[in-house]
């Protein structure tokens, strides 16, 4: 999962309807009390069959809303209360009944009472057996509930409970919280309709068949920089190099193992793209000529000889479209400022984004970095220690206004 401040002190209201991914909804609720948020659940009767209000209550810290006219409390206009007090909803799992409810316009419980007043972002993440999903009853209602606003996680393709494997199983948690994000972003519309593509993560240069040439990064950075553009409304393809981090939802992702594997794909999609981000940490040199079998350690080889890869940023700066928009990042040590604005100009970017691996919290295989971004036009911007998700934020908004 990538770290956030996003979630921090907001009013996340969980509705969960009846369907065995009901126990899911518990690591949802655990995740955003952890994140900040301040969470209250809403509950059918059909998802009290699956889990108890006494679960979720003491996840949130908070009584559960399950009942209609409940006889312990004020009820009146409670569906109202927690309508206005909702900065996001996430209905998670959402049944096949509720989803058609919904669509319909019906409200004859809490939950569909709550969501009828409802006047935030909304995500419905549906659960239900694949022959329930693909139902064209449920596929009208959703594509018609998507163009009313509402922001529809996908279920996952996997084994469902009745014993076979089909579309329907609830969406991992990371999409949720991705869609989540989305629902609480401040622009969620500045991309739509732009096509980004993004670089992400090492790449493997091979030596032999079991050694390589390779480097520290993680991929994080460039992960979050998918889950803003996203956000953000836009069509995301991710390409990147060796990473042990799920796929984003809804982004196109490449896998590639060497510098020239992701040239092959990037030069396959440049055309095509509004926006260009070259957040991987590529290789510099490969091994001029590797070896088809494992070398021993004990080989008459005893230097390496290597070759510069391609300049995957200075081939696309070069050929560049006049309303493209290019973004590097600078790993700098030494002299940092002098050769991020060096590459700024050389690449001929429009925005270069300087990380300091030598700072505490920063770089490589860390959840936080510490950037500084320079624009084209002269202006800078020094950004303090932050979750990598959060500087992607920044990064765009930067962009869209440098000052």
């Amino acid at each position: 999962m990538l770290p956030t401040n996003r979630f921090k002190d907001k009013h996340i209201l969980v509705g969960i309807t009846g369907g065995i991914a009901a126990y899911k909804s518990c690591e949802l609720v655990r995740y955003l009390i952890t994140a900040g948020a301040e969470v209250r659940v809403m509950m059918t009767r059909a998802a009290q069959k699956f889990i108890t209000p006494l679960t979720l209550e003491t996840l949130s810290r908070q009584p559960v809303s399950a009942d209609m006219f409940s006889e312990k409390e004020y009820t009146g206009t409670h569906h109202i209360q927690l309508a206005d007090w909702a900065d996001a909803v996430i209905i998670a799992p959402a049944s096949y009944n509720f989803i058609g409810k919904l669509y319909s316009g019906i409200a004859d419980d809490l939950v569909t009472t709550i969501a009828a007043a409802v006047h935030c972002p909304m995500v419905i993440a549906p659960a239900m057996n694949v022959h329930m999903w693909n139902n064209p009853i449920l596929q009208r209602n959703i594509q018609a509930l998507e163009k009313s606003g509402y922001l529809i996680c996908p279920p996952e393709e996997g084994f469902l409970a009745e014993g076979y494997s089909g579309k329907g199983r609830l969406a991992p948690l990371h999409h949720l919280i991705q869609y989540l994000y989305k629902a609480l972003h401040p622009s969620p519309k500045n991309l739509q309709g732009k096509k980004v593509l993004i670089t992400a993560g090492k790449t493997e240069e091979p030596i032999d068949p079991v050694r390589v040439i390779s480097n520290k990064s993680s991929g994080k950075m460039g992960f979050a920089l998918a889950w803003e553009a996203f956000a953000r409304g836009a069509q995301v393809t991710l390409i990147h190099g060796p990473v042990h981090l799920p796929s984003p939802a809804e982004t196109e992702t490449v896998s590639v193992g060497s510098a020239e594997e992701m040239y092959e794909e990037v030069k396959k999609r440049i055309k095509q793209t509004d926006l260009y981000i070259s957040a991987a940490a590529i290789a510099d040199y490969t091994p001029e000529a590797p070896l088809d079998y494992k070398m021993k350690k004990k080989s008459d080889i005893t230097t390496l000889r290597l070759k510069p890869t391609i300049d995957i940023l200075q081939r696309v700066g070069e050929s560049r479209r006049k309303d493209q928009i290019l973004i590097g990042f600078a790993v700098e040590t030494n002299q940092p400022e002098k050769y991020a604005k060096q590459k700024l100009v050389e690449k001929n970017l429009d925005l270069i984004v300087l990380n300091n691996p030598r700072e505490a919290g920063a770089g490589f295989e860390t959840d936080t970095n510490i950037v500084t971004l320079f624009h084209k036009n002269g202006c800078s911007k020094k950004l303090p220690q932050m979750p990598k998700l959060d500087v992607a934020f920044h990064i765009f908004q930067f962009m869209e206004k440098p000052e």
